[in-house]
C-alpha cells in the first residue's frame, strides 16, 4: 500500500541510515533535520505537477487533471483498497512543500504534496464521489462516515523547499525500494541537475550509484529531448503501449550507438547532444526502437537481449546497415554484418551440436521411420561434399 519510510545511504551512509529508520527526515545537504509530523487537512493538499512520476502527462495542470493521470496510469486503485480496508498508516506521513502562499484555503496555507502523490489521490477519491465519476473510479468502495471522518486529516511532514526533499527521494525510487520507472527516473535526476545544480556524480554518490546509472539516464532523456524536439519522433506514435525508455539510454551508453549517432560519453550530456548532420541517424535509431504507428513499422527491438545487441552489431557494419536501411530484416541484416567466416564457424558448430545431440537420443527417439533415415542419408552426402570442399582448401 502506502510507501515505507525506510531510506538508504546517502553522503554517509551508516549514521543517515540510523537517522532514516529513526523517522528522521534528511535535510537536503545530508544533514538531519527534525521536522514534525503535522496532522494537515486534505484540502489544503495539492497534487505536485513536477512529480517526475507525471512526466508522461505533460499539460496536466489542474488538480483533476492530475488526479485523472494517477488514476489512469499509476495504480492507484490498489492503495485506496487497501486504504478503504485497513485505514491509513499514521506512521507512513506523506512530505510536503508550502504553496504559493496567495492561494489559501479560509486563510490558512495550502502545501504541494512532493512525496505520496499516489497515497493522497487514494484519499481524495475516497472521500468525494464526484471525483470518481470525474476519473471513472466507480469501483472504489464508499467509506462510512465514521471512515470518512478519520481521512479529514493526513500525517505530513513539511519541507521549506522542494531541493530539501531530493537525497531521499533519489534513493528511494532510482535504488530503493520503490523504484519508478526509467522514464521517470530519467525526469528526476534531469530536475535536480538542472534546477537544484547538483552535479551528476553527485547525485549518484548521494543516492548510492555505483553503475552509472544516473549519468546513463540523463543522456538518455537528452537524446530523447532532442529526437521529439528536432527529429520528428513522438512518444505517442510508438508501436507498443508501453514506451520502453531503457532501451535508448542503454543504446546510448554503447560506444557503436555514440559513433552512429555523432556523439561522445561526454559531449552526450548536454542539450542537443547529436550534431544536425546525424538527426537523421537520431530519428532511424528511435523508429528502430520503438517503431511508427504513422510510418506502420514495427519497432526491430522487441527485448534488448539479444535485440539491441544484434542492432549494434549491424550499425557498426556499412553493408549491413545498407542492408537494414533499404528494408532487409534485422535478422539477415545481421547475418550480412558478421560475415561468412563468421557464419560459417557458427553454422558448422550449430550442425556438431545438433547431430551429437540426435546421436545421445537415436536409441530412444528413432523408431525405424523411412523418412528420418533417408535424411540422415541426405546429410552424410552434404558433409561428405562439404568434407571434400574444406579440404581442398587446406595447405598441403
Amino acid at each position: 500500500m502506502a510507501n515505507s519510510l525506510r531510506a538508504g545511504p546517502a553522503i554517509h551512509p551508516e549514521r543517515d541510515l540510523r537517522i532514516a529508520r529513526a523517522g528522521t527526515p534528511l535535510s537536503g545537504d545530508g544533514r538531519s533535520a527534525s521536522l514534525p509530523v503535522q496532522d494537515i487537512p486534505v484540502s489544503r493538499l495539492l497534487l505536485d505537477k513536477e512529480n517526475p512520476r507525471l512526466a508522461s502527462g505533460a499539460g496536466a495542470d489542474s488538480q483533476k487533471e492530475l488526479l485523472k493521470l494517477l488514476w489512469d496510469e499509476m495504480a492507484v486503485d490498489e492503495v485506496a483498497l487497501s486504504i478503504a480496508a485497513n485505514g491509513y498508516f499514521k506512521e507512513e506521513p506523506l512530505f510536503a512543500i508550502p504553496h504559493d502562499p496567495k492561494e489559501t484555503v479560509e486563510g490558512k496555507k495550502r502545501y504541494v504534496v512532493v512525496e505520496g502523490n499516489r497515497r493522497l489521490a487514494a484519499v481524495l477519491l475516497l472521500r468525494d464521489e464526484s471525483l470518481r465519476k470525474a476519473v471513472g473510479a466507480t469501483d472504489l468502495p464508499r467509506l462510512t462516515q465514521s471512515q470518512n471522518d478519520v481521512l479529514d486529516v493526513l500525517p505530513v511532514t513539511i519541507y521549506h523547499k522542494r531541493e530539501q526533499l531530493w537525497r531521499r527521494l533519489g534513493f528511494r525510487h532510482i535504488n530503493g525500494q520503490k523504484p519508478w520507472d526509467a522514464y521517470s527516473k530519467a525526469k528526476y535526476v534531469a530536475s535536480v541537475f538542472e534546477k537544484h545544480h547538483v552535479a551528476l556524480k553527485d547525485i549518484a554518490n548521494s543516492i548510492g550509484d555505483r553503475h552509472s546509472t544516473v549519468v546513463r539516464l540523463y543522456r538518455g532523456l537528452k537524446l530523447l529531448d532532442q529526437a521529439e524536439q528536432m527529429a520528428a519522433f513522438r512518444r505517442e506514435d510508438v508501436i507498443r503501449n508501453r514506451f520502453y525508455f531503457s532501451h535508448l539510454y542503454t543504446a546510448a551508453d554503447q560506444p557503436d550507438f555514440q559513433k552512429f549517432l555523432g556523439i561522445t560519453a561526454q559531449n552526450s550530456l548536454r542539450a542537443n547532444p547529436v550534431p544536425k548532420a546525424k538527426l537523421g541517424a537520431l530519428r532511424e535509431l528511435v523508429v528502430w526502437l520503438y517503431g511508427s504507428k504513422s510510418e506502420r513499422k514495427e519497432p526491430l527491438v522487441r527485448t534488448q537481449n539479444p535485440d539491441l545487441n544484434t542492432l549494434r552489431e549491424v550499425i557498426s557494419s556499412s553493408p549491413s546497415l545498407a542492408a537494414l536501411r533499404s528494408g532487409y530484416s534485422l535478422e539477415r541484416a545481421h547475418e550480412i554484418s558478421v560475415g561468412d567466416a563468421r557464419r560459417f564457424r557458427e553454422a558448422l558448430t550449430r550442425a556438431k551440436e545438433d547431430l551429437q545431440q540426435a546421436k545421445a537420443t537415436v536409441t530412444t527417439g528413432y523408431s525405424g521411420e523411412r523418412d528420418l533415415y533417408a535424411m540422415m542419408e541426405e546429410i552424410l552426402l552434404v558433409a561428405g561434399t562439404l568434407h571434400r570442399e574444406m579440404s581442398g582448401k587446406r595447405a598441403p
